[in-house]
């Protein structure tokens, strides 16, 4: 599991250097807008990323600090506004997301073997452990990061 872990963590560690210039690209008079109603704009993809990075932490210590664990799911279509992301400020969010992922980084460095195997159930997975859990959230990255992408390449923008 040693390599699968720190290919985990290069992944989380790298995606900021990529979801933020990418953003920096968009011309602000597309950040805000949406490509179809109920669909997020480059912003809100960029804003989500550092929110929900709060969410990992607290899952986190909460996996590690507890003998059986229960994750209750979050969705933001389902658990915000609407509007929730379109009020956060950007450059705040985008600076949020760089400064506490290289703080997660730097922790999940820290972890023992017996620590990313740790396991809890989840609401909405067959099973779930910490490894399950980084390695979701790198690929969470590179989603929003791709959804930014097609935002910023759209023909009709």
């Amino acid at each position: 599991m040693t390599t699968d872990v720190s290919s985990v963590i290069e992944a989380l560690a790298r995606a900021p250097r990529i979801v933020v210039p990418l953003v920096r690209e968009m011309p602000a008079s597309m950040l805000k807008r949406r490509p179809a109603p109920g669909k997020w704009s480059a912003h809100e993809h960029a804003c989500h990323l550092a929110v929900v990075h709060r969410l990992f932490l607290d899952r986190l210590d909460y996996m590690l600090a507890t003998p059986a664990p229960v994750i209750t799911p979050y969705d933001p279509g389902r658990d915000d506004p609407d509007d929730a992301l379109l009020s956060l400020d950007l450059e705040e969010s985008l600076q949020r997301y760089a400064d506490d992922r290289a703080r997660l980084v730097s922790r999940l460095r820290e972890l023992s073997d017996a620590d990313w195997q740790r396991t809890a159930e989840h609401g909405e997975y067959s099973h779930y452990s910490v490894f399950i859990m980084f390695r979701h959230l790198a690929m969470h990255d590179f989603f929003h990061a791709y959804r930014i992408e097609e935002l910023l390449l759209r023909k009709d923008g």
